[in-house]
């Protein structure tokens, strides 16, 4: 017994060893964003790497919110991330307990050509959805065949509604809906309920975790989204905080203090969401390996 004890402490201190190391790679390039947000500019390329600084200045952070428009850009990225999470809460919901709760033909082969498309990279897709939203009728300009405006292009709905229920959401959600019983929705129709009701009254509100978990990604998702915004926005009033980052950089230079400051600032919020639904996180993640 005392031998197998010993093992055990000897295997766990290993471990803990091990994730203790891989745990400091992975905070080491935030500390040091840290680091570079609050020194003085002649103190970031000093020799030899100075890992704890004695003088420190908020100055970056100042410049960071006088440089560019950021707090208007942190507003812009702030609007577009919660309509993402909405419109998947709400689109990949419905889709998850249609998949989970429905009977209907081709269901299961639905379901899998839809969970294959998570498998296709979204720069395959960039060349196609951008010119859908180009030419879509009667929007933008365009007249029924879809020529003559631009249509969807430099507007949020470009961003909004390619995403607004994506596969992952669907997928998520009706791995949740499957582990809760039939049961609820036979009682609530043989009561003459409707199948919206059914899903909205009944089912909706026991998918707590698993909608915590969906809005964390969704958010983060579509707050970090730099590509497809730079794509098709063009009016610099509609730009996100992630393309407020590339101002920092300009003539071949690039003004690491400010940078470093606006970084910080921009990963707060998906720093604070998790803090505040880490729980919802974790259980949701759990329910999403559950039942095939």
């Amino acid at each position: 017994m005392k031998l197998n004890t010993r093992k055990n402490v000897i295997g766990n201190s290993i471990l803990y060893l091990i994730l203790t190391i891989f745990a400091i790679v992975m905070i080491l390039p935030f500390y040091w964003t840290i680091l570079t947000s609050i020194r003085y500019n002649e103190d970031m390329f000093s020799l030899p790497i100075k890992w704890f600084i004695t003088r420190i200045t908020f100055e970056h952070y100042v410049s960071a919110f006088t440089t560019v428009p950021y707090a208007k850009y942190f507003g812009n990225s702030l609007f577009l991330a919660t309509m993402g999470v909405l419109t998947n809460l709400f689109f990949g919901s419905l889709g998850g307990y249609a998949f989970a709760k429905l009977k209907f033909r081709g269901k299961n082969a639905i379901f899998k050509v839809l969970l294959s498309s998570i498998m296709v990279p979204g720069i395959v897709t960039m060349i196609p959805q951008f010119l859908l939203l180009k030419n879509f009728p009667m929007v933008g300009g365009n007249n029924i065949l879809g020529s003559g405006g631009i249509g969807f292009l430099n507007s949020y709905w470009a961003i909004i509604l390619p995403g607004a229920a994506g596969a992952f959401a669907v997928f998520l959600m009706r791995q949740f809906f499957l582990s809760l019983p039939d049961d609820l929705a036979e009682s609530a129709r043989i009561e003459g309920a409707g199948e919206f009701r059914i899903f909205w009254n009944i089912y909706l509100p026991l998918t707590k975790p698993a909608l915590a978990a969906l809005s964390i990604f969704t958010f983060q998702g579509g707050w970090n989204n730099f590509m497809w915004p730079m794509i098709i926005l063009s009016d610099p009033e509609k730009y996100t905080i992630q393309m407020a980052l590339q101002s920092f950089s300009f003539n071949h230079a690039t003004e690491y203090g400010p940078m470093m400051a606006a970084s910080i600032v921009a990963t707060l919020p998906i720093f604070i969401l998790f803090i505040f639904a880490q729980k919802y996180f974790v259980q949701g993640i759990a329910f999403a390996g559950i039942k095939g």
